[in-house]
C-alpha cells in the first residue's frame, strides 16, 4: 500500500499510509474507533478503492483493475472472514464452504474440501445448516469458505467480535496455526488486544496515520499502546 488517502466529504479516513505486509504474515491492524483501519482493510483488499495512492497484490497493481477485474482479485486470490460470517442459511456447511468455487465456475475437489473441513475442525459438520452450528463453528465454516480458493492473503474483519472468550481464543489459535503450518499470509482487524497478540505484529493508526507498531506483541503491550492512542 502507498500513500493511501481516502476522503468522504470532508473527512480524511486515510492521510497517507504507506504499509507493507510479507508473505506469510499474520498482521493485526489496531486503533481507535473512526481511526481509518477498516478502511484501510477494506482498500486493500479491493472492497474499496482508495481516494489516491495504489495498492499491489504480488505484482498486481490492485488499484488500477476495473470492476471485473476487481471481481476476477476478489474471488480468485482473496479471501474474506467477517464477524458476521455472511453465511447462506439455506445451504449446507460443504455448499456454503464450496460457494466461492461454484460462483467462479470451478470444480469442486471433493478431497480438498475435506482436508479444508478438517484442518478447521468440521469433518463431521459438513452436512448442516449453519442454525445448527455454534457461533465459532459458524466461523469456522466461513474462514473456510475464505481458503477454498487457496488466497495470496485472507482479510479478517473482527472474526472473533461476535464469539465468546473460550470460542474467540479456539478460532485465533487457528488462523495461527494457518499462518505458521500453512504460510497463509493473514490480515487482521481487531479492537481486542488478546487477538492481537496472536499476530507477528500489530500496525496502529490513528486520525488516519500510521501511529506505530508493535512485534511479537503482548496483549499488555497492546493495551498500554491503545490506551495512549485514544488519550492523544
Amino acid at each position: 500500500m502507498e500513500e493511501l488517502h481516502k476522503t468522504y466529504g470532508k473527512m480524511a479516513a486515510l492521510a497517507g499510509v504507506t504499509l507493507e505486509i510479507a508473505d506469510g504474515e499474520f498482521v493485526a491492524m489496531m486503533g481507535p474507533s473512526g481511526s481509518g483501519k477498516s478502511t484501510l482493510l477494506h482498500c486493500a483488499a479491493g472492497l474499496d478503492t482508495p481516494s489516491s495512492g495504489r495498492v499491489f497484490l504480488g505484482g498486481v497493481e490492485v488499484t488500477a483493475l476495473d470492476e471485473p477485474g476487481l471481481a476476477a482479485l476478489r474471488r480468485e486470490r482473496i479471501g474474506f472472514v467477517f464477524q458476521a460470517y455472511n453465511l447462506l442459511q439455506a445451504l449446507d456447511v460443504a455448499d456454503n464452504i464450496t460457494l466461492p468455487l461454484r460462483l467462479a465456475g470451478r470444480p469442486v475437489d471433493e478431497a480438498k474440501l475435506m482436508a479444508i473441513a478438517a484442518r478447521v475442525g468440521l469433518g463431521s459438520r459438513l452436512g448442516h445448516r449453519p442454525a445448527e452450528l455454534s457461533g465459532g463453528q459458524q466461523q469456522r465454516v466461513a474462514l473456510a469458505r475464505a481458503l477454498i480458493t487457496d488466497p495470496e492473503v485472507v482479510f479478517a474483519d473482527e472474526p472473533t467480535g461476535a464469539l465468546d472468550t473460550r470460542t474467540a481464543r479456539e478460532v485465533l489459535t487457528l488462523l495461527r496455526e494457518l499462518v505458521d503450518e500453512a504460510g497463509q499470509t493473514l490480515v487482521m482487524v481487531t479492537h481486542d488486544p488478546v487477538a492481537a497478540s496472536y499476530a507477528h505484529r500489530v500496525v496502529f493508526l490513528a486520525d488516519g496515520h500510521l501511529a506505530g507498531e508493535a512485534l511479537r506483541p503482548t496483549p499488555e503491550q497492546v493495551a498500554e499502546r491503545m490506551t495512549q492512542l485514544g488519550a492523544s
